[in-house]
């Protein structure tokens, strides 16, 4: 019995020190399998008489029950070892901040935010959005606005023309947004005030033109809007989009086929380095186009401009947001680059008003 004993106190040791259930598997197969030191052992009762097996039989038995014990109750313990262990390697420290969500880390794209910028000044002005198609045909893109077919101010629009169908005619994708002028007019009876932002399609390319860019255009028609209207209105507009509280403009003769009078809009600005600080130094930039509507066009849209008048106005909404925000590339606005937009976007939530302030 003394072997026993022996034997008992070497397989605890063995259990004991198993670090796995892998090595425990071992000490059991190396105690209780077919040829383990236990199972041996019980193979020898066959051999004994029957007082011997009296007395080697219960200890024999005893002795694989309490082994069996031992490795069931090890088994436990490095099971729950094991679970720890992956609880603690699988943890999430809920003590760390929140990853960023969508409105905290998303961003409105900078063309974005101005036309809502632009939409938020003008709205207060009693001035509604319009829209029409970019793929426009050669009369509302052209013929309506007073641009004669082979005049020579066609060619100033570098146009993306379509092919050209059964009859000859070509659609085009539109030059700029003043065909939503003639599409407004011919649906709407005066008084009109509208503003009409959109993209627009030439073909250009370098660092302040695109082949695809945004223009606002803005149209008033009824019976007594003149120029010092437009002039008023403009400097309004532009107080309020560059958030200052002096702008001095000046008004330069031009010539677009779609106004008469025309003219160039320049604001007093200084330059300093790549910034533009508008409504300060002795410096001119030029920001936009205007003038009084033609009265072909008013003709063209079936209105009698004996009776009705009124301006229009329009400008590169890229542009105005490059001044305003100093962008020095206009290339950037459509490269899809992360890093840019995380730099120049804006915040969801930052929704521009006149009350709030349009870029707070």
């Amino acid at each position: 019995m003394a072997d026993l004993d022996a034997l008992e106190s070497e397989l605890r040791e063995a259990i004991a020190a198993a670090s796995d259930e892998g090595a425990l598997e071992a000490v059991r197969i190396a105690a209780l399998g077919k040829k383990g030191s236990v199972s041996e052992q019980l193979k020898s009762l066959g051999a004994m008489s029957s007082e011997e097996r009296k007395t080697a039989g219960p200890a024999l038995n005893g002795l694989r029950d309490r082994i069996a014990e031992a490795l069931a109750a090890r088994k436990d313990v490095l099971k729950a070892e094991g679970i720890a262990l992956r609880l603690k390697a699988e943890a999430v420290d809920i003590t760390l901040p929140l990853r960023a969500g969508s409105l905290e880390s998303g961003r409105i794209h900078p063309v974005s935010q101005v036309i809502d910028e632009i939409t938020a000044i003008f709205g207060d002005l009693g001035f509604a959005v319009a829209e029409g198609p970019d793929v426009e045909t050669d009369h509302y893109n052209f013929t309506a606005l007073n641009f004669p077919v082979g005049h020579p101010a066609r060619e100033m629009h570098d146009t993306f023309f379509f092919n050209p169908d059964e009859n000859g005619d070509r659609l085009l994708l539109r030059t700029h947004t003043s065909p939503v002028q003639m599409r407004t007019m011919e649906r709407q009876a005066p008084p009109i005030r509208i503003i009409a932002p959109g993209r627009t399609y030439r073909m250009d390319s370098d660092q302040t033109h695109t082949p695809m860019f945004h223009q606002v255009e803005g149209l008033v028609i009824d019976r007594s809007s003149h120029i010092g209207h437009l002039k008023w209105l403009l400097e309004a507009f532009c107080r309020a989009f560059f958030e200052v509280e002096k702008v001095e403009m000046r008004l330069r003769p031009s010539f677009f086929p779609f106004t008469e009078p025309s003219m160039e809009v320049d604001i007093r600005c200084r330059r300093v380095g790549n910034e533009v600080r508008i409504g300060e130094g002795d410096d001119w930039l030029e920001i936009l186009g205007c003038g009084m509507v033609h009265p072909n066009v008013i003709r063209f849209a079936g209105l009698d401009p004996d009776v009705y008048q009124g301006f229009a106005f329009g400008m590169g909404i890229d542009r105005i947001a490059m001044l305003k925000y100093g962008m020095p590339d206009l290339r950037a606005f459509f490269d899809a680059d992360i890093r840019w937009l995380s730099h120049y976007g804006f915040r969801p939530l930052d929704i521009p008003t006149l009350v709030g302030g349009l870029s707070a």
